[in-house]
C-alpha cells in the first residue's frame, strides 16, 4: 500500500483536529447491521419509537438524503424560552416529536449534507448496543484498529483548547504569518454556541494522521467490517428519481466522480479555520490523509497528491488572489486592493483566481455564511466590493449575481438586489434562492 499522511501547518503547531469524523458513526451502524441488530433499510422509527418521521430509513441518514431540517430548527424555540439550557442528544427526539415541523423534502428525493442525520445515528448506536456512543466507538473501532492517539472530545470542549484558539484562521482575509500567532476572534462565540448545543455523533474526535492511517489499514484488513459491507458503503446511493445522489454519497463515504486513477472514496471536513480529508484509492491501494489549519481545501491538496503518486503532471502550487485581495481590502481599503488585484491577475504563473474562493471571501466579509452568525463579523462594504468584483470577473455565472443580490438585500438596497437576482435567473431559471428572494422583495413592496 502507498500512503501519504501530512499536516499543513501555518504556525509550527500540529493540527490534530479532524472536524468531521462521521464515518466513525457510520462504521458503528454498519457493524450493528452485520450483527443482525438492524438493517440499513429499516425505518428509524422501528428502533427509536419516539422518532416522528416514519418514512425515513437508516440509509437515508447514512447518505444525507433524509430531508430532516437542521437540529437548530427543533432546538432554537426551546432555547428562546430556556436560554441557559444545555442541549444534548437526549433532547433531540422529544424536540422533534413536539415540534410538528415538516421535512425539507421527501426522504430519498434529494441530498443535503447535515449534522442532524448523524445525531440520530448516534442515538441508534446507543439504543441498539446498550453502550454510550463514546464507549461503543472506543471498544468496537478505536481499540481494534490500534488508534491510541484518538480521543472522544465533544465540540463543547474542543474550542477551549489553546491550539484552536491561537492557531486557526477562519477567514480568507486573515494573514497566515504575523509576528505573533493570530488568534481566532470567533472563538469566544463558538465556545458559547457549542456549550449550548453539546451534541455528539459528528466532529467528536481529535485524532492524528498516523491514527487515521491505522484506521485505513484496519479497513483494508477487514478488522472492522466485512468486505461485502464495505462494498455496499462505497457505492453511491440512488435517489427515488432513479438518479445517483448528487454528491455521490454512499453509506458514510463519498465517491470521487473522476475514476481515471481507479475508484477513490473519501471523507472531507472543515471547522473554524480547519480543513481535513482522508482519500482511499481502493483500486490501487493508496491512501492520502491531509490536515490543514490554514483554511485551505485539504481535499484539493489530497487530489493533487494522489495525482503525483500515480505519475500525473500536477500544476505547482500558486497563491490565491482571493486571499491576497481579501487581506489588502481589509487592511488598505478598496482602491489599493483593486490595484493589487489587477496586477496579480496578470501574473498567471504565480497566482490563480477562483470564483468560489472569491465568493467565499464575500461571505466571510458579509458575516452570514458562518454557523454562529457573529455580529462583529459584518463588514458590509468589503463584502459588496468583493461580490461586485466576482460578478465582473465571472459574468456568465448565475451564482455571482445571486450572491451580490443577497449582499445588497442584506444592507437594504432592495431595488439593486432585485436587479441582480433577475440577472441570476436569466442565467439559471431554476435558481430557487433567487426565485424566493424576488418573491419576498415583491411581497414587501
Amino acid at each position: 500500500m502507498t500512503a501519504v499522511s501530512f499536516e499543513n501547518d501555518g504556525c509550527s503547531t500540529v493540527t490534530t483536529l479532524n472536524p468531521k469524523q462521521r464515518y466513525v458513526a457510520a462504521r458503528g451502524i454498519l457493524q450493528l447491521a452485520e450483527q443482525g441488530k438492524l438493517k440499513v433499510s429499516d425505518p428509524v422509527k422501528k428502533h427509536l419509537p419516539g422518532f416522528p418521521y416514519p418514512q425515513i430509513t437508516i440509509q437515508h441518514l447514512l447518505s444525507h438524503c433524509s430531508g430532516l431540517p437542521p437540529y437548530n430548527t427543533y432546538l432554537n424555540p426551546i432555547k428562546e424560552k430556556e436560554p441557559d439550557k444545555i442541549f444534548t442528544n437526549v433532547d433531540v427526539l422529544p424536540a422533534m416529536a413536539a415540534s410538528k415541523i415538516s421535512l425539507i423534502y421527501e426522504p430519498g428525493e434529494r441530498g443535503n449534507y447535515d449534522n442532524v442525520n448523524y445525531i440520530i445515528l448516534a442515538l441508534l448506536i446507543e439504543r441498539l448496543s446498550g453502550m454510550t456512543y463514546a464507549d461503543y466507538i472506543q471498544r468496537k473501532i478505536l481499540d481494534p484498529a490500534g488508534m491510541k492517539h484518538t480521543t472522544f472530545l465533544p465540540l463543547s470542549q474542543q474550542f477551549n483548547t489553546d491550539m484552536l484558539s491561537h492557531f486557526s484562521y477562519p477567514h480568507l482575509y486573515l494573514h497566515l504569518y504575523d509576528e505573533t500567532p493570530a488568534k481566532c476572534n470567533t472563538i469566544p462565540y463558538v465556545q458559547s454556541y457549542w456549550k449550548t448545543f453539546a451534541l455528539w455523533g459528528f466532529g467528536d474526535y481529535v485524532s492524528t494522521v498516523g491514527d487515521l492511517l491505522k484506521y485505513d489499514e484496519a479497513l483494508y484488513s477487514d478488522q472492522l467490517l466485512k468486505p461485502e459491507t464495505l462494498h455496499q458503503a462505497f457505492e453511491p446511493v440512488t435517489l427515488t428519481n432513479g438518479k445517483l445522489h448528487p454528491d455521490l454519497f454512499g453509506l458514510g463515504w463519498e465517491i470521487e466522480k473522476d475514476t481515471i486513477l481507479g475508484k477513490t472514496i473519501y471523507h472531507s471536513g472543515a471547522a473554524v479555520g480547519l480543513s481535513c480529508v482522508i482519500m482511499r484509492n481502493i483500486t490501487r491501494h493508496q491512501t492520502v490523509i491531509v490536515f490543514d489549519n490554514t483554511h485551505t481545501n485539504a481535499h484539493a491538496i489530497g487530489t493533487k497528491v494522489l495525482g503525483i503518486l500515480n505519475g500525473q503532471s500536477v500544476e505547482p502550487p500558486k497563491t490565491s488572489i482571493a486571499r491576497v485581495y481579501g487581506q489588502a481590502i481589509s487592511k488598505h481599503g478598496v482602491n489599493a486592493a483593486k490595484t493589487l488585484f489587477d496586477k496579480l491577475r496578470k501574473d498567471t504563473l504565480n497566482y490563480y483566481l477562483d470564483e468560489e474562493e472569491l465568493n467565499q471571501l464575500g461571505y466571510d466579509f458579509l458575516g452570514k455564511d458562518n454557523p454562529y452568525h457573529l455580529p462583529e463579523l459584518h463588514r458590509y462594504q468589503e463584502a459588496l466590493e468583493t461580490f461586485k468584483l466576482n460578478a465582473e470577473m465571472f459574468p456568465s455565472s448565475w451564482n455571482t449575481y445571486d450572491s451580490l443580490g443577497e449582499a445588497l438585500l442584506t444592507v437594504g438596497r432592495t431595488k439593486e438586489a432585485a436587479a441582480m437576482y433577475q440577472k441570476s435567473l436569466k442565467l439559471n431559471p431554476n435558481n430557487e434562492s433567487g426565485i424566493k428572494a424576488l418573491e419576498a422583495i415583491e411581497k414587501n413592496r
